[in-house]
């Protein structure tokens, strides 16, 4: 996961080497569901094992639902609650179906890509105002996208497109946890939670595929997984810069390349480092190049 740069902690630092720990560790443990989603992915439809993770995330927090019962029954914004819901639950089923069709470093890198879609997402739709120095750079991302995926090369399947789809919801999801800035912390976890339980159980026991008893500890380890490595993330991440590890977060390539050639022999190929690069640094630079202008425009 990679935060907005622009983001403050929530409470005084730590040092820096124990937050890039906790944010190492949310990585490898990532990785490791990303790969059993890869391996089961072939046996398994894609909103099946969505439905699975949300609901061992579902009975994490049973407890907290319970206490807030109240409020998660009557929030204040119930259709921008459902429609963070319905994007998020759209971006991960997508990224299920991309991970067991593509190798893993490769969805990975198109991941990278979320931060440029929200940037034009936010301009259209929340009327935020975007400098022409980011929109020169999400271009310049945009080249490297092309060099990763290689359209000359590699023929468009339905595991890009499903790549592509789940950068596409997870930006609007983004956006539509913007529009939500006002509503509780709590609420919106929770909501999350329960809501991706409920709505795909339904797309999910219309796929259904019986998982035999030796296989359920697999299963059901994609969501522990995923439930360890999101309280990782927010340890990393509460107590420290968010501008301080949003470069960090992008070595996660490097964990899914090393994941998709130990496991699955994946080798990424020298087009694939190459263009994850340049999404990176474009990235990276977009906000210090803005402040960098703005200043040259003061002088």
């Amino acid at each position: 996961m990679v935060a907005d740069p622009g983001a403050s902690p929530a409470q005084s630092p730590v040092p820096l080497w124990r937050s890039t720990g906790w944010l190492l560790l949310d990585m490898a443990l990532v990785t490791t569901m990303q790969a059993i989603v890869k391996a089961e992915g072939e046996t398994y439809p894609a909103v099946q094992l969505v439905f699975l993770r949300s609901l061992v995330g579902f009975i994490s927090v049973a407890p907290l639902v319970w206490r807030h019962r109240a409020k998660l029954t009557n929030p204040s914004n119930i259709r921008g609650h459902l429609a963070r819901v319905g994007f998020n639950s759209a971006a991960l089923t997508f990224n299920f179906a991309a991970f067991a069709a593509l190798p893993l470093a490769l969805v990975t890198a198109i991941g990278f890509t979320r931060p440029l879609v929200v940037l034009a997402m936010a301009a259209l739709m929340l009327g935020e105002n975007v400098s022409r120095i980011r929109y020169l750079l999400a271009g310049i991302s945009f080249l490297g996208v092309l060099i990763m995926v290689r359209p000359d090369a590699i023929p468009w399947n339905m595991g890009l497109v499903a790549a592509f789809g789940s950068v596409f919801f997870g930006s609007l999801a983004v956006v539509q946890t913007r529009r939500l800035a006002g509503e509780d912390t709590m609420v919106l976890m929770l909501f999350y939670t329960v809501g991706l339980t409920v709505l795909t159980a339904v797309p999910a026991a219309i796929v259904w595929v019986p998982i035999p008893w030796a296989e359920a500890p697999s299963i059901i380890l994609v969501g522990v997984l995923a439930q360890l490595g999101q309280y990782c993330w927010l340890q990393a991440y509460q107590k420290q810069e968010a501008r301080l590890l949003a470069p960090i977060g992008y070595l996660s390539i490097i964990f899914s390349g090393f994941a998709g050639w130990l496991y699955f022999g994946e080798v990424p190929s020298p087009s694939l480092w190459l263009g994850a690069a340049i999404v990176v640094l474009t990235t990276m630079l977009a906000s210090p190049a803005e402040r960098w202008l703005k200043r040259r425009a003061r002088l």
